[in-house]
């Protein structure tokens, strides 16, 4: 074979490996659905079939010894609710507390980490499986048939777990690569749409250009925290990564600073707009940020294709232009407050070319492994102690997922009444239902219900015309196969689609003992049914709007800004170090901003009488924000200081600053009316004493630093007007946030 042939052949590999799971789930389904026919236990392939489903639900990225010991833990918590479903499913006396109690239990996992959430979700899938399985069979209490089908669920979970473990063997870094591309993607089009803010053009709406930044960097937050995660499963205690890790440690870390300073703002735009209206210094600015968020999209391709990545000489040729037109622009100054934006402009220029640095630094093949520090913070728990600590915390009614973990136990427990009351074929598909669309968030929910009963008609449309045009068992067997492959590869992105396409695997599958034609209209009615209770039960049962969680999270984020601001402001006495103790405060000041972003978003998807003021809490969002962005700028710039009372001086400013905001978070948290006047006295009526040095040239670093502190401070004052607003009473005179 020629060296050209083996090149495509490898890309084509790495291509599908990049549809990791539905390949698993190929694999398993079809080679379950050979066994069963070379066999002759066609009846077999349902509960295979839906135990291997299972099994995938609770696939979460691991490495091969992760996995193996996720899949033990799994098939542990399988068996379980397999053999307790068998022996209590005759007896409601039992059933039903226990049902009660395992939904909840299950749910409460996911306190301790995304894994657990994952295994809990699944097993109770299993469990209903197992009911639904139990249902159909004729096999008498107790019997050996019930055994032998929960036995059957437990084969085909297993089955899934082979190949599940052997792929993350064979494949280690497979889907770090995959998280890493993701990540510079959406890096990529987080630097486009920043590019955008950059037009010198009157009369924009900033404040809208602002929101959408604040979504995007929502999903940056969200891909490096994903990609963070890959890398220290792979990485694990001994921080001494080999192979490909090694380069991919790297790269994160460059996405790190790149978000870092692509997150930056040095100057309110509106004002660079105004004073340059007639210069084209902000197109060239977009010009090279538009660049650079190619480069990052080129980068994620590379990555993608384990290609070299080779900087774009462009971006380096735009970025001269730049610094041309800032010295042209120098020269013809007049007034004071033009050039103290055209400073602006010049760190605006230095960030960018330190940006530049960041994105050529990814063509090395080590990816920076020279740094000082490249450690990574591991948040997953480390002992027994510690995950029993994780589900006490969220013991308590404030916790979202307290709430939804008895909401789902409810709702469970009322499907099963419903079910005993009208007796109908598969009941358990209620239940089935409400698991699957009963999600923690509101506007989740009512999105699952539209989807999955769109979806279950679809599928049994479609379903019907499969089965008319295809008789053949065995290309009813294919069919099944494809359907499950598809459900697993639109799943998180086409829930409708997905919900169709395991219709029509349950469907082909059940038609295996020759029952389908009477599960069509069933399986619609049970949907509806179970997505109305899903539905009752986020109104009914301990609802948690985003607005009673609104205070608290901006309390939370104004601290993690303040925690932010003091480490930035400890590295102007040393100078710039990317040391783990900095980049965690960086990443949770990052964290809370799009935790706080999600909320106010998922407000919107609520109804109107549980959000009276989310407009004011959309403002708040977006002042928050942009004051996140000028504490980046603030971190980009980090140098060292060398005089003394200088250092002190800008110090004892950030302190203030930072106290500022934590009077803020408090005043939020309790409403407390002197907190909150504190807050605005100490950033309003700043005495000249503690900003000594204010009207001197001084150094340019701590020029810049006092600059971004001032809009810091605005942002501060508008934060505390908006924070009035959202906790004055109500007409009632209740206050607005419980």
């Amino acid at each position: 074979m020629s060296s050209l042939s083996l090149d495509l052949f490898h890309q084509r590999l790495r291509r599908m490996a990049g549809h990791a799971q539905p390949l698993r789930v190929l694999l398993t389904l079809g080679s379950l659905m050979a066994i069963g026919s070379l066999s002759g236990h066609a009846e077999a392939m349902t509960p295979l079939f839906l135990g291997a489903i299972a099994s995938a639900l609770a696939e979460t990225d691991d490495s091969g010894r992760g996995r193996l010991r996720a899949q033990a833990v799994t098939l542990l918590c399988f068996a379980a609710a397999a053999f307790a479903v068998v022996s209590w499913i005759d007896n409601p006396v039992l059933f039903v507390p226990g049902l009660a109690l395992a939904a909840f239990s299950l749910t409460m996992l996911g306190a301790i980490e995304p894994r657990y959430k994952a295994v809990g979700f699944a097993t109770l899938i299993l469990a209903i499986y197992a009911m639904l399985g139990i249902d159909g069979s004729a096999a008498a209490p107790g019997g050996a048939g019930r055994l032998q089908e929960a036995l059957l669920l437990l084969a085909g979970a297993a089955w899934y777990g082979v190949f599940s473990v052997a792929w993350c063997t064979l494949f280690p870094a497979q889907p770090v690569q995959a998280q890493l591309a993701g990540l510079f993607r959406v890096l990529g089009d987080y630097v486009c749409f920043k590019a955008s803010l950059f037009e010198p053009l009157r009369g924009i709406d900033m404040e809208r250009k602002r929101l959408s930044l604040a979504q995007l960097n929502t999903q940056v937050v969200a891909e490096l925290n994903a990609a963070k995660e890959g890398i220290f499963r792979r990485i694990g205690s001994t921080r001494a990564p080999t192979g490909r890790i090694v380069r991919y440690r790297g790269l994160y870390l460059i996405a790190q600073d790149v978000h870092e300073r692509a997150t930056s703002s040095h100057d309110d735009y509106n004002a660079l707009a105004d004073a340059f209206f007639h210069s084209d210094l902000l197109y060239r600015c977009q010009r090279v940020l538009t660049l650079q968020g190619e480069a990052c999209r080129r980068l994620a391709r590379s990555i993608e294709r384990r290609e070299p990545f080779a900087a774009d000489p462009a971006s380096g040729h735009a970025l001269a232009e730049l610094q041309s037109a800032i010295d042209h622009e120098r020269a013809q100054l007049r007034e004071p407050r033009r050039a103290a934006l055209l400073a602006s402009v010049e760190a605006m220029a230095w960030n960018l070319a330190q940006l530049e640095r960041q994105l050529a630094g990814a063509t090395e093949p080590s990816a920076r492994a020279g740094r000082a520090d490249m450690g990574l913070f591991d948040r997953s728990p480390r002992s027994g102690r510690e995950m029993v600590e994780r589900v006490r915390h969220q013991f308590t009614p404030r916790s979202a997922l307290f709430r939804h973990a008895l909401r789902l136990a409810v709702a469970l427990v009322a499907g099963y009444g419903v079910m005993l009351l009208i007796h109908p074929v598969r009941g358990y598909w209620i239940l089935l239902t409400t698991l699957f669309v009963c999600q923690q968030a509101w506007g989740d929910t009512v999105s699952r219900v539209g989807q999955r009963i769109a979806g279950t008609a679809i599928g049994v449309v479609a379903g019907w015309a499969l089965l008319v045009l295809f008789p053949q068992p065995w290309a009813q067997s294919l069919l099944a196969v494809a359907a499950g492959v598809f459900f697993f590869a639109t799943r998180a992105t086409r829930y409708l689609l997905a919900t169709a396409a395991v219709t029509v695997l349950v469907l082909m599958c059940f038609n295996q003992v020759g029952d389908s034609d009477v599960l069509m209209v069933p399986r619609l009615i049970d949907t509806a049914i179970g997505s109305l209770i899903a539905a009752l039960a986020m109104v009914l049962v301990l609802p948690h709007w985003q607005a009673r969680r609104f205070s608290d999270l901006a309390a939370a984020a104004l601290r993690n800004h303040a925690h932010y601001l003091r480490q930035i402001a400890s590295q102007y006495r040393s100078g710039a170090r990317d040391d783990l103790a900095y980049r965690l405060a960086r990443r949770n000041a990052h964290n809370a901003d799009a935790t706080l972003s999600s909320a106010v978003f998922e407000m919107f998807r609520e109804p109107g009488f549980v959000r009276p003021r989310a407009g004011t809490a959309l403002r708040f969002l977006i002042q928050s924000h942009t004051l996140l962005s000028y504490l980046s700028a603030l971190g980009a710039h980090r140098v060292a200081l060398h005089a003394p009372q200088q250092l002190d001086a800008l110090r004892m400013e950030a302190e203030g600053t930072a106290a500022a905001l934590e009077a803020l978070a408090s005043y939020m948290e309790g409403g407390l009316p002197e907190a909150g006047e504190a807050s605005a006295e100490r950033v309003d009526h700043e005495p000249p004493e503690a900003a000594p040095h204010r009207g001197e040239a001084g150094d340019h670093a701590a020029r810049l630093f006092r600059t971004e502190l001032a809009l810091v401070r605005q942002q501060i004052e508008a934060l505390h007007e908006q924070a009035g607003r959202w906790l004055q009473p109500q007409p009632d005179g209740a206050p607005h946030s419980p």
